[in-house]
């Protein structure tokens, strides 16, 4: 079994800063891509950042310059440092990530709310 778990959501005033993090855990041969998807009420998930395995970065247009995705492979563990904040970053933030157990499996984590106050 193989579970993700994020951390590191909250309420913050606008041009602050939140860093989320994303640990993967359980029965895992070994970890492909990672990322950070979002979804605000109303709205469909939204690729907010990925990082492949080699550090290989892509961002949305909307969080580009603001947002810094980093992955420790040793602690099979994904960041998201997220500076700038604006009210239309608030959002539930989900982790994502390619596991090889050796099968394939696309894991989700349960998300992380993220509130930016004007």
């Amino acid at each position: 079994q193989v579970q993700l778990v994020e951390s590191g959501g909250g309420l913050v005033q606008a041009g602050g800063a939140l860093r989320l993090s994303c640990a993967v855990s359980g029965n895992i041969f070994s970890i492909g891509a990672m990322g950070w998807y979002r979804q605000a009420p109303g709205n469909e998930r939204e690729l907010v950042a990925t990082i492949t395995r080699g550090g290989g970065t892509r961002y949305a247009d909307s969080v580009k310059g603001r947002f810094t995705i980093s992955r420790d492979n040793a602690k099979n563990t994904v960041y998201l440092q997220m500076n700038s904040l604006e009210p239309e970053d608030t959002a539930v933030y989900h982790c994502n990530a390619d596991v090889y157990t050796p099968g394939y499996l696309g894991v989700w984590g349960q998300g992380t709310l993220v509130t930016v106050s004007s």
